[in-house]
């Protein structure tokens, strides 16, 4: 039966794509960014991940004011960086998984989720940019990759609530799909941040501490924080962090942390990162691993 192993969270800002096509990522500025990765580069060559259900939000490349899902899942084969605005990134096309794909549509749509379905698209920095930073400079991305767009440019957002259930159905999904596979789902976009207005630059350590330091363990208090608190902590963009929790509603009641980076700043913003494992109280299985690490 397919699985899921483990979940990412990762900013996906559009800076780190252009230090990394440009060999910046060791400069001054960069460093203590990229090293913060570093420990996930590795991890993720031991994990070997078949499938990345990769949770991210589409910045006017594929969707724009004619059409505005609100949750839309890649059902293709194969999705190419999308040009935004100065050609597309050279980096590898990503290579989807549409028998999985149309699986975790049909089950989550059966399940009373209204869920787009896009079979041609390109994708854009929010999706090519954790790749990146998690896989590195490399020929082709070492794993399958399942597109999960989520509407969080235009009013209204889904809510956080929305987005941890959705991540409980996805669990279902896949758990019910008969191929063996090792599945990751990541959560990307935020922290918090904002890109206009009086209060442009806005970074809340304080908050984006607290939201990180949720996702582990049992809790799930952060599913019900409202779309207002977002706007008033985190800034307009900061609204970003609810695709997250469909990562965390994918892994269980608990989770258990293997690594935490955090740094300001990172452009306008700070660089948050986390992998977590499910946790069924039973002790964590690091078989074939070799590289737990505690929470930084």
């Amino acid at each position: 039966m397919a699985r899921i192993t483990a979940g990412v969270a990762s900013s996906h800002v559009p800076l780190l794509g252009v230090a990394h096509d440009m060999g910046k990522d060791r400069d001054a500025y960069f460093s203590p960014i990229f090293a913060g990765y570093d420990w996930t580069r590795q991890w993720e060559k031991a994990e070997k991940p078949d499938v990345v259900i990769l949770v991210y939000n589409d910045h006017a490349s594929a969707f724009d004011m004619k059409i505005i899902p609100t949750f839309a899942i890649g059902c293709g084969e194969r999705y190419a960086p999308a040009d935004e605005g100065w050609g597309p990134r050279k980096v590898p096309d990503v290579h989807g998984h549409p028998d999985l794909a149309w699986h975790i549509a049909q089950s989550l749509i059966l399940d009373e989720f209204d869920m787009t379905i896009i079979n041609e698209m390109d994708v854009d920095h929010g999706l090519t940019v954790p790749l990146s930073m998690m896989f590195g400079d490399v020929p082709e991305w070492p794993c399958k990759v399942i597109p999960l767009a989520v509407n969080v440019v235009t009013y209204p957002p889904p809510s956080g609530n929305r987005c941890w259930a959705l991540g409980e159905a996805i669990a279902r999904a896949v758990a019910s799909f008969p191929e063996d596979l090792n599945v990751q789902v990541w959560g990307t976009g935020g922290m918090s941040h904002q890109l206009q207005g009086q209060r442009a630059g806005l970074i809340n350590r304080e908050w984006d501490n607290m939201f990180l330091d949720g996702l582990i363990g049992e809790s799930d208090h952060l599913r019900r924080i409202p779309h207002i608190e977002y706007l008033r902590e985190t800034g307009s963009e900061g609204i970003e962090m609810v695709m997250w929790l469909i990562m965390r509603g994918a892994l269980g009641k608990r989770t258990a942390a293997l690594h935490r980076h955090y740094h300001v700043p990172c452009s306008n913003t700070a660089i948050g990162h986390l992998v977590l494992r499910p946790d069924n109280g039973e002790g964590l299985d690091m078989a074939g691993s070799g590289f737990a690490q505690a929470a930084e």
